[in-house]
């Protein structure tokens, strides 16, 4: 193991098409997860694995969690909610085109007892002007206290740098899991 190197598992957990998928698929710079406006295209855990010379960050791109119609629906929402407590930080991507809604507010209950770190990363800023998105912080900062919030284009790359700065604080020393 190298000195100082740090490496952990990110869930990212969000609505149905809020942008899960395309932020990991920028994130690695190549596409690894299915990106498509129909809702719960990704129906399992995906893990994508981002090497870099100090760290390791295994993203997992879980499926939309939503209030569960049917009995797969059900599956995509345990399989995204079991990544919780088993991983060193978790995403909740909202995208900022939307309003919040009772989708967020199911989310925010099951992130209640969860001691893990959440970044609130508000997507899509790009469709925003600068002035409307600070109204939007304000609003998700007085539901539950982040650890941090970035607002960021998965799609435009905007502000990605900057998530991962704030994700590796977060990361305990630890080995290459997998080889780069």
């Amino acid at each position: 193991m190298k000195d100082n190197y740090k490496s952990g598992f990110i869930s990212i957990v969000g609505r149905p098409n809020v942008g899960k998928s395309t932020l990991v698929n920028s994130l690695l710079g190549y596409k690894v997860a299915i990106v498509s406006d129909k809702p719960q295209t990704t129906r399992n855990k995906i893990l994508a694995v981002m090497t870099m010379p100090d760290a390791q960050l295994l993203f997992i791109d879980t499926p939309g969690i939503h209030k569960p119609k049917h009995k797969l629906g059900q599956y995509m929402v345990q399989a995204a909610a079991n990544t919780l407590r088993e991983v060193d930080v978790i995403l909740f991507l909202f995208d900022v085109t939307q309003e919040l809604g009772a989708g967020d507010k199911f989310i925010l209950e099951r992130l209640e007892d969860i001691a893990t770190p959440v970044i609130l990363v508000l997507n899509k800023i790009d469709k925003l002007a600068k002035h409307e998105i600070l109204p939007i912080i304000e609003q998700y900062s007085r539901l539950r206290e982040f650890s941090a919030v970035i607002p960021v284009s998965a799609l435009e790359k905007i502000n990605l740098t900057k998530l991962i700065d704030e994700i590796k604080p977060y990361l305990q020393a630890g080995p290459q899991y997998y080889p780069e």
